[in-house]
């Protein structure tokens, strides 16, 4: 794409995505969000899927619910940031490449981090307006930095290069790696070379050919479903919260329980139900029951579906 002229004012024609009613209310919203924030319209509007880990063995797939950004390139260095996420925390800050980052919102540090690091690479040194804003928020227990981060590093790439360059998906999974060293290498690669109802090795060199693995639950008449319980994540009673609800889904007929991210010394606030089809109303019922007779809320549940890799959206 062509580079806004210095003052940032302008922008490629034909991204018209907020005003095109066949399009996603999401990326309408992300496009809109992005023109009234900075007063211009985008050059690329990118969806990444969130993403999970599978219990075993060792494998890592794409939700069926997307993350979006939306950047328009400037040419005087300078990154505005916006979410509707954060309304009241955008932030204008030079792209400084080497040497300590400016002061700014907390929210924005790490994809100012992405924006260095494709910087130094040769993306967007002249500057980028952008706006990223998710389907879920982290109360749905899944990770949602990992998507972020892609969805701003394919827009951004996209935002400064020629119309019709596609971006080197190996590149900037190398690239995020060594930016965010306490990013989920393995979710970054789902987000970024996912298939729908398939699967791909959690350890896989980004580098190398990339092996599916077959993963449809819908195919064998299951269902996925992601189970949230509505505790603070520092409570402690928040792994015994997981454990009823894991023990309830169990006893109504669920197939397989796991927690969406990696092994760690913190419960997280969800796991993933793998169950038949005709259990999904029984499970539903029987957690939401014991959590009722033990005052507490019932826990969210979540349909999720095997999705395919980020994408533009045109």
């Amino acid at each position: 794409m062509t580079a806004a002229p210095a003052d940032g004012q302008g922008a490629p024609a034909g991204q018209d995505i907020a005003r095109r009613a066949t399009a996603d209310p999401l990326f309408r919203l992300v496009a809109y969000a992005l023109e009234a924030a900075h007063g211009r319209p985008p050059a690329a509007v990118w969806s990444a899927p969130y993403a999970f880990h599978l219990g075993s063995p060792g494998l890592v797939a794409a939700a069926g619910w997307p993350v979006a950004a939306a950047a328009a390139p400037r040419s005087d260095g300078l990154v505005r940031l916006s979410s509707l996420g954060h309304p009241a925390d955008s932030c204008d800050v030079p792209l400084v490449l080497s040497g300590p980052a400016p002061a700014m919102t907390a929210w924005a540090v790490r994809p100012y981090a992405v924006l260095r690091a494709l910087g130094r690479a040769g993306y967007g040194r002249g500057g980028t307006d952008l706006h990223v804003q998710g389907s879920l928020t982290a109360a749905a227990g899944l990770a949602t930095a990992e998507p972020a981060d892609c969805a701003v590093a394919l827009a951004v790439v996209d935002a400064h290069t020629p119309p019709g360059t596609d971006p080197d998906r190996t590149e900037l999974a190398r690239l995020l790696a060594g930016a965010l060293p306490d990013g989920d290498e393995a979710l970054h690669r789902a987000v970024l070379f996912a298939r729908p109802g398939e699967a791909l090795p959690a350890d896989r060199d980004p580098a190398r050919p990339h092996r599916y693995v077959a993963f449809d639950p819908g195919a064998s008449g299951a269902r996925l479903v992601l189970l949230a319980v509505r505790t603070d994540p520092r409570h402690p009673d928040l792994r015994a919260a997981l454990a009823r609800a894991v023990a309830c889904a169990g006893r109504a007929g669920a197939l397989s329980v796991w927690p969406p991210g990696p092994p760690g010394p913190r419960p997280g606030r969800s796991v993933l139900v793998l169950l038949p089809e005709e259990r999904l109303a029984a499970v539903r019922a029987a957690v939401a029951e014991d959590f009722r007779d033990r005052g507490r809320p019932v826990p969210r549940f979540l349909n999720i579906a095997v999705a395919g890799a980020a994408r533009r959206e045109e």
